[in-house]
């Protein structure tokens, strides 16, 4: 999934967050916090007394809170107390929003003392034990009326019912592998976790948000020592920093809120071959380079990646015009773009390239 390559371009954006001044008319960055289950649905069952439901509601609103905090950043719950919602609601709050990303917080649960966490964007499955948290979460459909006419004869225990659910999201797999390795790096190097990786799975509440999504697996209330973080205070304040911290980081890369007008403060190093670069989506396709496959758009470039091509527009080695540049891309409705550096034609990050003397 080349997530490595998405490391550097997160890490060098951490720092601009507290800099970052709002622009009076910059969009609202919309994020949508799903708390996994509630209600009828307590989620994984656990002999220690653990409710996945009240853990993930628990963690989501301390995630809102710190949003809520912070300007042009707006928070919308699924849930905010213990109620059953189908899964197609959850996505149709985010749909309706027209959120910039969603994010949904569970528990894991395993029949041994398994423990670490995991951040899934839909995919198809690449091992069995995905595909086997995948169809936990999802079976919850069972509990819905008519969920045979709603989930159009979608089978959790089938392998095959997966194979539709990639198209549409695949158009924001590399913004929500983004996010979900943002996350796991906080949960790793800050919290010193067991990392279990960025994982691809057919999650349907993925599948049919129509914006960058992700679904958290905080840790496993089957294991004891790690129920009992999970259900501390202590716990859920680290952890719900940990997403928030993901998020703040995520927004400052796509929708950067940088005075323009200002240029960046750089530092002279001996090298200046950069090149910034805006990605404005990635797909299985391969599209011909032409105006009319992007919204107008020309000055177009793509590279392969694995199974994915990554498309970007324009080219130049002035970072305030890479910044003019984006804003341009959004106004045309990619609202998801980035800027990415490269030095000789090799990805680097962001920070490394506003070093330059060209900068």
């Amino acid at each position: 999934m080349q997530i490595k390559s998405f490391f550097t371009i997160l890490l060098c954006f951490f720092g601009l967050i507290a800099n970052a001044q709002l622009k009076n008319d910059t969009k609202s960055f919309v994020v949508v916090l799903d708390a996994g289950h509630g209600g009828k649905d307590p989620g994984r069952p656990t002999s220690y007394g653990y409710k996945e439901k009240d853990i993930a509601l628990d963690i989501v609103l301390k995630v809102g809170n710190s949003l809520e905090a912070v300007p042009g950043v707006s928070v919308i719950y699924t849930r905010k107390t213990d109620v059953f919602l189908e899964l197609r609601e959850r996505a149709n709050i985010a749909n309706k929003a027209d959120a910039d990303l969603f994010v949904s917080v569970h528990c894991n649960a395993h029949d041994s003392q398994a423990h670490g966490t995991e951040t899934y964007v839909l995919g198809l499955h690449r091992n069995d034990s995905n595909f086997k948290v995948a169809q936990k979460e999802n079976e919850v459909i069972f509990l819905e009326k008519d969920y045979e006419i709603n989930y159009e004869g979608f089978d959790p225990s089938s392998p095959e019912s997966f194979i539709g659910l990639t198209l549409l999201q695949e158009d924001y797999l590399d913004q929500s592998i983004l996010l979900a390795s943002a996350i796991q790096k906080n949960f790793t190097e800050t919290l010193k976790r067991k990392n279990r990786g960025v994982k691809q799975a057919g999650f349907w509440v993925l599948h049919n948000t129509y914006m960058p999504s992700v679904l958290v697996e905080t840790g496993f209330i089957t294991n004891k020592k790690e129920g009992d973080y999970l259900n501390s205070k202590r716990g859920k304040n680290e952890v719900s920093k940990s997403i928030s911290d993901a998020i703040l980081g995520y927004k400052s890369i796509v929708n950067p809120d940088i005075d323009i007008q200002k240029p960046p403060i750089s530092i002279a190093v001996e090298t200046a071959n950069i090149i910034f670069k805006v990605q404005i989506a990635a797909s299985s396709k391969k599209l011909a380079l032409k105006p009319y496959n992007f919204n107008g758009l020309d000055v177009l470039s793509r590279q392969k990646n694995g199974k994915i091509w990554r498309y970007f527009y324009g080219q130049t080695k002035d970072y305030n015009q890479a910044i003019q540049m984006r804003e341009e891309v959004v106004s045309r409705g990619y609202t998801t773009a980035f800027l990415v550096a490269y030095l000789d034609g090799d990805r680097i990050s962001i920070e490394n390239a506003l070093k330059t003397k060209n900068n």
